[in-house]
């Protein structure tokens, strides 16, 4: 675990100096954004409106009971924006795209296109892990930016079905208790999440030795990392931003 790690912090300096570089292919970047985006986009939004819905439902009866229905909206939106939306969608993500960067990337690394890449002296960790580290890191982004809107409306209308909950008073309550902060944290989590499923991804694929055989394994391989490697920095960020008063 500490050598991949170890591997993924260094293809991403190479990746991050390849940018900065000025030989990124500008339409490759589009190519890549579009395919996480239509791989990821529907099931992404789908899993978020589902999880949005079920809490709405089951805290609302329980928020009635109170007397504190009015704060259901801002209750369920603060989940949804700290937690529920980066957290869901970058797993959806990384499942369905970040297993595609995977198999894509090992299947150039056995039929011999990256070592192709090295004898005409084009660095292949700069040249196929820069377009999809940057289209990963804004699609994701723009996805949990969506998946937010989503699931606030799927739990106004949840809330609206099962207590009568009227929109007005869910969304005053949004309003209320919805900070900036929230939202800032929320579109870094999207922005750090995506960075590291295609890198996660791509490295995993990257080492890839062998046949077809070898490229499933890789693919199963790195949606075990990348599941892990997202929680562990989903951890980190609120620690980081809520785990703590000082300051």
């Amino acid at each position: 675990m500490i050598k991949f790690l170890g591997q993924c912090v260094e293809n991403l300096i190479i990746a991050v100096k390849y940018m900065f570089s000025g030989t990124v292919s500008f339409s490759n970047v589009i190519a890549q954004a579009a395919s996480i985006g239509y791989d990821s986009l529907s099931i992404s939004l789908t899993i978020v409106f589902i999880a949005a819905s079920v809490i709405a439902l089951q805290v609302s009866n329980q928020f009635l009971m109170t007397g504190g229905e009015s704060y259901i909206g801002g209750f369920l939106t603060v989940a949804l924006v700290r937690e529920i939306a980066p957290g869901f969608a970058a797993l959806a993500i990384g499942a369905r795209a970040g297993t595609a960067i995977t198999a894509q990337m090992a299947n150039m690394q056995v039929t011999s296109q990256v070592d192709a890449m090295k004898v005409v002296k084009v660095n292949p960790v700069g040249y196929y892990f820069a377009p999809r580290i940057i289209a990963a890191m804004f699609t994701c982004v723009f996805i949990v930016i969506l998946a937010e809107f989503i699931g606030i409306l799927g739990g106004s209308l949840v809330s609206y079905l099962s207590i009568g909950l009227h929109p007005s008073r869910y969304f005053n309550s949004v309003w209320l208790m919805l900070n900036t902060k929230d939202i800032y944290i929320s579109l870094l989590k999207g922005a750090v999440f995506g960075v590291i499923i295609a890198d996660v991804c791509s490295t995993v694929g990257y080492n890839t030795k062998g046949g077809a055989k070898n490229v499933g394994e890789s693919t199963t391989k790195s949606a075990i990392l990348c599941t892990l490697y997202l929680l562990i920095a989903d951890l980190i960020i609120d620690f980081l931003f809520y785990g703590t008063t000082m300051g």
